[in-house]
């Protein structure tokens, strides 16, 4: 355990990533240590098939038990029922990476046993030996931060979501940071005063607020909370991704593959490789040779 503080692993996935979403389990358990459970999110379609990765220490959480009733999937006509939206009296429509969003933050008041969460990526496999002792400096948490990465964004949604998060937590300019990862980790107790916030400077809840935005990143809204409302209270700060990310293009063959790997820093403890490219869990375990 990491001394007083005690932390999970979370995972927001769906049906299309199981495959690599049980590597990753496999990954967690060879790898990890330190952790308490490691919790599943998924929506309530999805828990049969994810109950299959349940363990001593792993968790398969109906997003019905954390989200408001209202909140309701269906499928998306658009696709012909292909995907699923969610929709309600009080959001716009919502496509799956929104609600993966939501669930991770409602984690938070479900589980109220741990100090923190350290948030994974489905299509992640941790690589080398990684100590949950990693993730603290005392009683100060990890809070991974691009400084002023704003300013060069890696897509134009970046800036939307940073000034989206602004508009959402009622700051009048944010510091032009980035704090967006496969691998990122949250403390409990600033989760719950971050929607505390939301719900009092918006009138409304958390859900229905960000709901109406749409285009949010949860990982910048943490991020802004911390640095603008707190002045960075709880947190000590790292520009050290722990993961090690092939972003873009077509699935790499292995000579890309191993010029990624020669790439990977010291103190890089995981690899995520773009669900996007349809690397089944096989492939990767070859090329990686996990």
């Amino acid at each position: 355990m990491t001394g007083e503080k005690r932390t999970a692993i979370v995972t927001a996935s769906y049906d299309k990533d199981f495959d690599r979403c049980s590597l990753l389990c496999e990954t967690i358990d060879r790898y990890t240590s330190g952790f308490d459970k490691h919790y599943l999110l998924v929506a309530h379609r999805d828990v049969a098939l994810f109950k299959q990765l349940e363990g001593p220490r792993r968790v398969v959480i109906d997003e019905r038990d954390l989200l408001p009733s209202w909140l309701i999937p269906i499928p998306d006509p658009k696709t012909f029922g292909k995907r699923r939206i969610w929709i309600s009296p009080f959001t716009k429509p919502l496509y799956g990476w929104h609600v993966q969003q939501l669930r991770r933050i409602a984690i938070a008041k479900h589980v109220d046993d741990v100090d923190a969460f350290l948030f994974i990526d489905s299509d992640v496999a941790i690589i080398r030996d990684f100590p949950a002792s990693r993730l603290w400096k005392g009683v100060d948490l990890r809070l991974l931060r691009y400084d002023q990465a704003m300013l060069n964004p890696p897509t134009p949604s970046h800036p939307v979501w940073a000034d989206n998060a602004a508009r959402i937590l009622g700051i009048n300019a944010h510091d032009q940071h980035d704090y967006i990862a496969n691998v990122v980790a949250w403390r409990r107790d600033t989760m719950l005063s971050m929607c505390r916030h939301i719900e009092e400077f918006n009138n409304k809840n958390w859900v229905k607020t960000l709901g109406q935005y749409r285009d949010y990143s949860e990982c910048i809204i943490y991020g802004e909370y911390v640095d603008c409302l707190l002045k960075g209270e709880g947190h000590f700060h790292t520009g050290q991704d722990l993961c090690h990310v092939y972003w873009f293009g077509p699935a790499p063959d292995q000579e890309k593959f191993d010029a990624f790997m020669r790439d990977m820093k010291p103190e890089q403890v995981a690899i995520g490789l773009q669900s996007f490219m349809d690397m089944d869990s096989a492939e990767v375990r070859r090329i990686a040779g996990i």
